[in-house]
């Protein structure tokens, strides 16, 4: 007996069962150490990174990224695929990332901001969190000249900065706190701060630097790479060096110009450091557009990669890839995610 619509529900079947035979995962990291705050949750511990790495041993298949946008663009890419990836260029991916990677020989990408490579301030969300969230009191009210325009805060009860304040931060993530904290003040500035180009950026940091009396000297805990540093850590064949424009800029809120000036020159000045070809970026923030998309594609790179959390199949666009944002899970939280996203 022939059943009616049997034909087309097998045919469907055998698209998913293609779909999920043939789909790869990126994994999106920051920094592998340890801090006592992390509004963004970028940082995991050495001691969570290696358990993700053996997790990754026994339940998946391990591969660069150069290898998975191959495998994409072939249409075969490895069952359970996992490629890492890390943002921005903190000195610790050189110091505690890439220890842990040749102990277990999975290979990962490190995307740059090169014009924070030697600099002598740390990453400005980061200087941002050491001048707002570090100090335990703070003046009442803070005025800003933002492109012509002058904002205002009054921090109320946020003057004060208990230790108890604090502990509370160590596990609030930025964007769900509460109005009135420090921390919402600090994502209040950050959300302000972040399309500005950099020299605007910069030119706020430091009147904020004046306004609370801080000490301009930056962590070294919380560093870029060294030139020297960049060098070492794309040494040899397990970390792939990839762009992530000049000064980690909003690129959607740009002109063209700028833009591809941010997109090329980090190409540029990446391959005259490393003295290799760099193929591979990734947009700062995730944020991006249809322009922003063509003009890395005709800047030379090979694939792109976004933070939109979803798998790696036929169907991705090479310079949009999908990731997945990993946070400090130990390693059995780790697979649970894992598996998660495999059978999602």
């Amino acid at each position: 007996m022939r059943i009616p619509g049997l034909g087309k529900l097998q045919r469907i079947e055998q698209k998913l069962q293609k779909r999920l035979a043939s789909k790869g995962l990126i994994l999106m990291y920051h920094r592998v150490t340890e801090v006592d705050l992390d509004p963004w949750s970028l940082s995991v511990t050495p001691q969570h990174f290696a358990e993700h790495l053996e997790v990754l041993q026994e339940y998946a298949h391990p591969i660069s990224l150069q290898q998975l946008a191959q495998a994409h663009r072939d249409g075969n890419i490895p069952h359970r695929a996992v490629a890492i990836t890390f943002d921005d260029g903190y000195a610790d991916n050189l110091y505690h990332a890439k220890p842990l990677l040749e102990r277990y020989d999975i290979p990962a990408t490190v995307f740059v901001s090169t014009g924070y490579i030697g600099k002598e301030r740390e990453f400005w969300w980061d200087e941002l969190e050491r001048l707002l969230l570090q100090p335990p009191k703070l003046p009442e009210k803070l005025s800003l000249n933002i492109s012509g325009s002058i904002q205002h805060w009054d921090l109320g009860a946020a003057v004060d900065y208990t230790t108890q304040d604090y502990q509370r931060d160590r596990s609030c993530l930025a964007y769900e706190a509460q109005p009135g904290s420090r921390m919402f003040f600090y994502y209040s500035i950050w959300q302000i701060l972040r399309p500005l180009l950099e020299a605007e950026r910069q030119k706020a940091l430091d009147e904020i630097l004046l306004w609370a009396t801080a000490e301009p000297k930056p962590r070294s805990t919380h560093r870029a790479l060294l030139p020297e540093e960049l060098s070492v850590l794309g040494q040899g064949e397990l970390v792939e060096i990839g762009a992530h424009t000049v000064t980690h800029l909003f690129l959607s809120a740009q002109s063209t110009v700028l833009q591809r000036n941010e997109i090329q020159q980090s190409k540029v000045r990446l391959e005259e450091m490393i003295e290799r070809p760099v193929r591979s970026f990734s947009y700062p923030f995730g944020d991006y557009s249809v322009e922003t998309v063509e003009l890395v594609q005709s800047s030379g790179f090979d694939y792109a990669c976004s933070t939109i959390q979803d798998i790696v199949w036929r169907q991705s666009n090479s310079f949009q890839l999908p990731r997945v944002g990993v946070e400090n899970w130990n390693g059995e939280e780790f697979a649970k995610h894992l598996l998660r996203w495999f059978h999602a």
